[in-house]
């Protein structure tokens, strides 16, 4: 039998420890076995914390000097491009955050060099390992194929800004004096904005690229965007076999809430999904399914029991397994590089740049 899968982490800065570090550390066929992190106080701290054996100024001496399973590397996506150079030459999977990378053109020379490795990599979009994603995907493919309650006919999502935190950093080791390294590399801009244009995207991307994710997510198909309006909160979107769909961003904030949804509707009923903050912990989202499907029968509502199990713990699972060969990565690199195309579309219509 094989032993536990050996995870090197890249980074565990703010969200690589309560994102990440914190949910790999409890899972028992896992072993967290280095990390490299410049910042030499809070390398150390954490790794006494979580009973990590080696710690590495950077991600090439730990690559050097350690035999891994699989890379958890959680860094500022603008420097993927930089980053990924190197750990694809270890030939073993990787889990970042979301998005692929900072720009289109970055994210097409990842694609290139993951190609060259033989490896693969997972895409930290959570929400798809949340186990209300998972129970509302698998709702709505049985829908489209019994056709019961109708064609699917509309996607509605609604990201409000809030407390996306939850109390999530309560457990955050920062390190006492430590000094940030001023010697980070960064991608380069993309060579199609200017400035503005490109810190509109940035922006974008950072917020929303969730949500441009989860909607090919849950259509089950690509699409392209139609419309943006001038105030920056509606992107309009037709999916592949013609089905509208949307994205509501900032139509208000919360400040101790967090209330994102979707609606899937279909002509006799729908599925709606509510997620919890990215960072809540032991809480799953929820799904409420109407089947109305006519001719005298009683329609009916009706809203699983999901168990407690909060998607970044979910997420960590599904990786240490698919690096084991037992499951597939919710999302890839070549799916990740289409939200990056969305994205750039969608910032096209809404600045005309």
């Amino acid at each position: 039998m094989k032993s536990k899968i050996r995870i090197g982490f890249v980074g565990v800065g703010t969200m690589g420890q309560c994102a990440h570090l914190r949910n790999y550390a409890a899972i028992p066929d896992c072993e967290v076995v280095a990390l490299a992190e410049p910042l030499e106080n809070r390398a150390s701290e954490v790794a006494s914390h979580y009973g990590i054996p080696r710690v590495y100024a950077n991600h090439n001496e730990m690559l050097a000097a350690e035999k891994l399973d699989g890379i958890v590397a959680s860094q500022p996506f603008e420097r993927h491009g930089v980053l990924m150079q190197d750990l694809l030459k270890a030939g073993i999977p990787i889990l970042t955050e979301k998005p692929l990378a900072g720009s289109v053109e970055v994210g097409e020379k990842i694609l290139r060099q993951l190609a060259e490795s033989g490896s693969w990599h997972m895409l930290g979009y959570h929400k798809r390992s949340d186990p209300a994603t998972i129970w509302a995907k698998e709702q709505i493919e049985h829908f489209k194929e019994s056709g019961e309650i109708g064609k699917l006919s509309y996607i509605r999502l609604v990201m409000p800004p809030g407390d996306w935190i939850a109390n999530g950093f309560l457990e955050l080791i920062t390190g006492q004096n430590d000094v940030a390294p001023s010697n980070l590399e960064w991608d380069p801009a993309s060579p199609d904005m200017d400035p503005p244009t490109a810190k509109a995207y940035e922006i974008f991307v950072n917020y929303y690229i969730h949500q441009v994710n989860l909607l090919r997510h849950l259509l089950g198909e690509s699409y392209r965007v139609t419309f943006a309006d001038k105030a920056g909160k509606l992107l309009v979107a037709e999916s592949l076999s013609g089905v509208t769909a949307t994205i509501e961003m900032n139509p208000y904030t919360t400040t101790v809430d967090w209330q994102e949804s979707a609606l899937i509707a279909f002509e006799r009923g729908y599925v709606k999904l509510e997620l919890p903050a990215p960072l809540a912990y032991t809480r799953c989202g929820r799904v409420e399914v109407l089947r109305d499907p006519g001719n005298g029968i009683t329609p009916m509502k009706s809203s699983p029991i999901l168990p407690k199990v909060h998607a970044m713990r979910q997420q960590a699972i599904t990786f240490i397994n698919a690096i084991k060969g037992e499951a597939k990565p919710p999302c890839g690199a070549a799916e990740a590089l289409e939200d990056l195309k969305i994205a750039r579309e969608y910032i096209r219509l809404w600045t005309g740049k």
